[in-house]
């Protein structure tokens, strides 16, 4: 297990899902997390859950206020910061001619802007720490296009190109920054993916995952991930991105 004893790291998203596993992850590795997620009560009720002096807070990551405070938050509770997972994000799966302008732009100022906004906030606590780290989650929709998938499938590969930009910029402060691309991991938001493919697909959606990447990914699989690229035992893996997805990614047919 990667060792994390005595990380201090925030988590956007942290209340559910990928996220919830990734802070669960951290704090069975010695870290104490700052779980960030719109929905507040569930942040603080998971950051109780989880114990070793970790906190929820409530963030909205469209908004530079709430995660200004976040941050904030995460400072004053831990002394300061050594990692930030970039974990918050939605997706909608609709035809491109569907899609309307509030739905695109909102994609991008939550998978893209969230993630800038708070990577910017985080920066100065981060570069006064050692060996400081900033995980992404970006996706295979960031690597490829998909049907239905064109506004997340844009946003994520802006978060692609924006983890490798800015790991050239921080690699000096000492800041490493990489980005995990997960396949379809059995979460809320391969449920509400289901019925769109299927609408559009010959077979059935677990069929499918079945074939093209042997079965749904778990949020664990992303966690450990994380956690690999948190460690100080990764000191000179920066600008990069990694898939976590059965071979998704790898499968012509």
């Amino acid at each position: 297990m990667n060792d994390l004893s005595g990380r201090r790291a925030i988590v956007s998203g942290g209340a559910r899902g990928i996220g919830r596993a990734i802070a669960e992850r951290l704090v069975a590795g010695g870290a104490r997390v700052a779980i960030a997620d719109i929905n507040g009560d569930g942040a603080r009720a998971a950051a109780a859950e989880l114990g070793h002096g970790c906190i929820g807070v409530a963030c909205d990551v469209r908004s530079t206020a709430d995660v200004t405070a976040a941050v904030a938050a995460a400072v004053d509770a831990f002394g300061g910061l050594d990692l930030l997972v970039n974990n918050a994000g939605i997706e909608i799966a609709k035809p491109v001619v569907d899609l309307t302008d509030e739905e695109f732009t909102r994609i991008l100022d939550i998978n893209v802007t969230g993630t800038f906004r708070f990577t910017k906030a985080a920066v100065p606590a981060l570069a006064q720490a050692e060996g400081a780290a900033i995980v992404n989650m970006a996706s295979v929709a960031g690597t490829a296009g998909g049907p239905l998938l064109s506004a997340y499938c844009a946003s994520k590969g802006a978060v692609v190109r924006f983890t490798e930009s800015v790991a050239i910029e921080l690699r000096a402060q000492g800041i490493r920054v990489n980005a995990v691309c997960p396949g379809i991991v059995a979460t809320e938001m391969a449920d509400r993916l289901a019925g769109p493919v299927e609408a559009i697909s010959p077979i059935p959606f677990d069929e499918l995952i079945a074939l093209k990447q042997g079965r749904f990914g778990a949020p664990e699989d992303v966690a450990e991930m994380v956690a690999f690229l948190a460690s100080s035992e990764t000191p000179f893996i920066t600008g990069s991105h990694y898939l976590v997805d059965g071979g998704l990614t790898a499968n012509l047919f």
